[in-house]
């Protein structure tokens, strides 16, 4: 039947009619898509001027920080105290900072002075980057992602390596979104991963399917079109065409049908092909530039900018105080923050400051009046200080996290967790936190600075009081940062540490000096821990207070443990002739103990004589000696204050008496931490390398902290630095596990069994050998077996779920890549995390 169709003469490469018999290929088949252009370039970093060379330069590095140059006059001898005090006057001892920043009887922050330059009222400086702080001198203007740095540079500053990284300024950093998340990830920029698929194609496996069935797409076009599987097909179309449509017509309804059917077949293998699931990928690839599976959408989210929100939703327009009708102090703050002459630390200190008036309406006229005299440098930290001079770890006080790696995208990991960050804050520090690992891995540049600079940033901030104590010499947070720096041993200390911890209570200070001195022996002691020997210094340090009126220096309490010649006879006439019969029998218990066999006198004794050394012969005075060296007191009771204080320890020359001094630290922490009345300020002690310091008394104290709004963070080189019946205790006190890679199998084998078992479905493939007696089939099994040289097997899979380890030892001490860790972390309320495999230091 002749349809009339189209006679043209065509080149070899178109497209042309199958009933005439001539070649074609597939009419609409899509194009080569061949290389795909560049995604989308990330956005341009903010243009900014070159530092002049008289302008501050940080090199902000963890591990080669900057030594600030000497200023240009040096700062007047600090007054008389137990803690830090404002440039313009004291602060009384008794002013509870946190809870009352703006009492009209404490004189805070009306009378707390600021300083008559601009120094820390520098220009526009994302977060992340440190503040300028010269002696009375404006800094210049500074490239993003770098800092500034005390003094001047009498040298131009060296040729950078490559361009910085550029961050945002700090009205979209408040712009970007932080939603709630799971504990331990990182909010800033955060995105929830979508819901797990479990039917989800893997990306290779949906590529090569899709090219697979285009191509057989193809094949079979090809074939209908050159009627190699006969004209069928094409019955239809003659069905449906009048004889009397003309040629025209017959051509455009003939090629109408083609389409159709081209469709069809385009449809159904991109079905079985899932090329719309390949299309969505790809188009969310290229829309989201490097784009991961989930967690943050980019490497750096806070380089996007956020969108501006409603005026009412704004944070850079200060809502919470136009609604509380604060609005001239609004208008004020927000004109900084627009100006650039705001900081993050000064907006997490000034939001702080403004909770604390949401609780006593009283304070908001002095909250008003400190805005609109001092602007962004208002309720200032006592220090005067409004940033850290060099910044190591990227740090969000919004929601005071610092960010300390990155979870890797692995199967190890949970689903939510794979590739989002990983950051620490207050309600995972307050369950205390141990990080085990030999040196080398991250446990001192990678945990322990971060949490300090941290909580170093939160104090300026009035939001935490901070005590990190290491090693003398190490690479620790420069001393710029903190407000007390503490050298036992070193002329050049300007503080001193309270051997008995501030405290007035002979018991009190008898129990946090025996967990010092013997804390370490426990097993080895009467009753297996320090309180035999608590009770034995009380015996002594009681008729001593009674008579002098304050404790004894060391070489004083040396001599009375010694029993030396006329010591205790001088003390026991004075007490008698005052008639103490109480304390008498006091003393007199104390010399019956001390002549038993097995003393702990002589323990106490033998201890204290290490801290009787010449070196430390101008430390450790108590208050009421009359000490002329001008050394200031510290003990651990003034962290009722937003403190940062730092503590380095004799290590090489004295390691016996840094040990005694880094468990009386963590003694006096853990008992005056609990005491405090404005528990409000979050207390954290940052002991890096914690050897030979964890006692059963310490592990009872750390157990307590958790509810009163304080941690700790220790670092192990490992656990066989602690007592073997204390390892497995001391990981059930710590909320906040971390093992490093390098560990050994029997350490690793201690977090395999915290972190526990889970239930996981096993496939087990079992092969086996199939043996006929038909005479055929065995004819046809050795044909196949001469073949292929194996026996004929059948093969049967088992499914079982069971329970394994979640991380096994062998995994933590032989699987775990150099500058990775597994941790987990527990919240204060009881919420815990499996373990993360994590890349520490991004």
């Amino acid at each position: 039947m002749d349809m009339g169709l189209p006679h043209r003469k065509r080149d070899t490469g178109g497209a042309h009619d199958p009933v005439h018999g001539t070649p074609g290929s597939l009419p609409g088949a899509p194009a080569d898509p061949g290389t795909p252009g560049p995604g989308r370039a990330a956005p341009p970093a903010p243009g900014a001027e070159l530092p002049d060379r008289a302008a501050p330069l940080a090199r902000d590095t963890p591990d080669a920080p900057r030594t600030p140059a000497a200023p240009a006059h040096p700062p007047a001898a600090p007054p008389p105290g137990p803690y830090p005090q404002p440039a313009g006057g004291p602060y009384p001892a008794d002013a509870p900072y946190a809870t009352d920043p703006y009492a009209t009887d404490g004189a805070y922050p009306a009378e707390v002075p600021r300083p008559a330059d601009t120094a820390h009222a520098s220009g526009p400086r994302p977060p992340g980057q440190q503040a300028a702080a010269g002696s009375g001198a404006q800094p210049g203007p500074q490239t993003p992602g770098t800092g500034g740095g005390h003094g001047f540079e009498s040298v131009p500053p060296p040729m950078p390596q490559g361009a910085p990284a550029a961050g945002p300024p700090l009205v979209d950093w408040l712009r970007i979104p932080r939603p709630e998340a799971d504990p331990g990830v990182w909010r800033c920029g955060y995105a929830p991963r979508p819901p797990e698929d479990p039917e989800r194609i893997p990306a290779r496996q949906l590529v090569s399917g899709a090219i697979v069935s285009f191509l057989i797409a193809w094949l079979l076009w090809s074939l209908l079109w050159n009627r190699y599987l006969g004209s069928f097909w094409l019955w239809p179309l003659f069905a449906m065409t009048p004889d009397a449509v003309g040629t025209a017509a017959r051509s455009v309804i003939s090629y109408v049908y083609y389409t159709a059917v081209a469709g069809a077949i385009l449809v159904v293998f991109g079905r079985i092909g899932h090329w719309p699931e390949l299309a969505r990928r790809t188009v969310a690839r290229l829309r989201g530039g490097r784009a991961r599976p989930g967690g943050t959408t980019q490497d750096t989210p806070e380089a996007v900018p956020a969108p501006v929100p409603p005026p009412h939703l704004d944070p850079a327009e200060w809502p919470q105080l136009r609604a509380a009708g604060a609005a001239e102090a609004a208008d004020r703050l927000a004109e900084e923050l627009r100006s650039g002459r705001m900081t993050d630390v000064d907006q997490a200190r000034i939001a702080r400051a403004w909770q604390s008036v949401r609780t006593r309406p009283e304070r908001l006229a002095a909250f008003v009046d400190s805005v609109r005299t001092h602007g962004a440098a208002a309720c200032g930290h006592p220090s005067g200080e409004r940033n850290l001079s060099v910044r190591a770890a990227r740090h969000d006080l919004s929601v005071r996290q610092v960010r300390i790696g990155t979870a890797a995208d692995a199967e190890r990991n949970p689903y939510g967790y794979r590739g989002v960050g990983i950051a620490l804050d207050p309600s995972l520090l307050g369950t205390s936190a141990l990080a085990v690992g030999p040196p080398g891995t991250g446990k001192t540049s990678r945990l322990a600075r971060p949490v300090a600079e941290s909580l170093c940033l939160q104090a300026l901030a009035g939001q935490a009081a901070v005590i990190a104590v290491s090693p003398a010499g190490e690479r620790f947070v420069p001393d710029e940062s903190f407000d007390v720096v503490i050298r036992p041993g070193r002329p050049e200390s300007t503080h001193d540490l309270d051997l008995y911890g501030g405290t007035t209570d002979p018991d009190e200070a008898a129990g946090m000096l025996a967990e010092a001195l013997v804390g370490d022996l426990g097993t080895a002691l009467p009753g297996g821990d320090s309180r035999r020997a608590a009770t034995c210094l009380a015996q002594l340090l009681g008729p001593f207070v009674a008579v002098h009126g304050r404790f004894p220096t060391v070489p004083e309490l040396r001599e009375l443990l010694d029993a030396g010649p006329g010591s205790l006879d001088a003390l026991r006439a004075r007490l008698h002739a005052e008639g103490r019969d109480a304390l008498l029998r006091e003393l007199d218990a104390f010399e019956r103990q001390s002549g038993r066999a097995g003393d702990v006198v002589a323990l106490l004794a033998e201890r204290i004589a290490l801290l009787d050394r010449p070196a430390f012969a101008d430390f450790f005075q108590p208050e009421g000696t009359g000490r002329g060296d001008g050394r200031r007191p510290f003990s651990a009771r003034a962290l009722e204050h937003p403190l940062r204080v730092r503590i380095d320890l004799p290590e090489r020359g004295h390691a016996e008496a840094s040990r005694i001094l880094a468990r009386l630290i963590l003694a006096q922490f853990t008992e005056c931490v609990v005491a405090r009345r404005d528990q409000s300020l979050f207390a954290c002690l940052v002991l890096d390398d914690a050897a030979q310091t964890v006692t059963p008394q310490a592990l009872r104290a750390l157990q307590r902290l958790r509810s009163v709004h304080a941690g700790v963070v220790l670092t192990l080189r490992a656990l066989d630095d602690v007592p073997q019946p204390l390892r497995a205790p001391l990981l059930g006190a710590v909320g906040c596990r971390m093992v490093c890679a390098g560990v050994t199998p029997w350490d690793a084998e201690r977090f395999a069994e915290v972190w526990g078992t889970e239930w996981v479905q096993t496939r087990t493939v079992t092969n086996r050998q199939l043996v006929s007696d038909e005479p055929v089939t065995r004819v046809l099994h050795a044909v196949r077996r001469l073949a292929t040289g194996k026996y004929v097997t059948a093969e049967s899979v088992t499914v079982r779920s069971e329970q394994r380890e979640r991380w096994s030892a062998s995994d933590l001490a032989n699987e775990l890549q150099p500058g990775h860790a597994v941790l987990s972390v527990t919240t204060v309320r009881g919420e815990r995390t499996p373990p993360i495999l994590t890349r520490l230091g991004e």
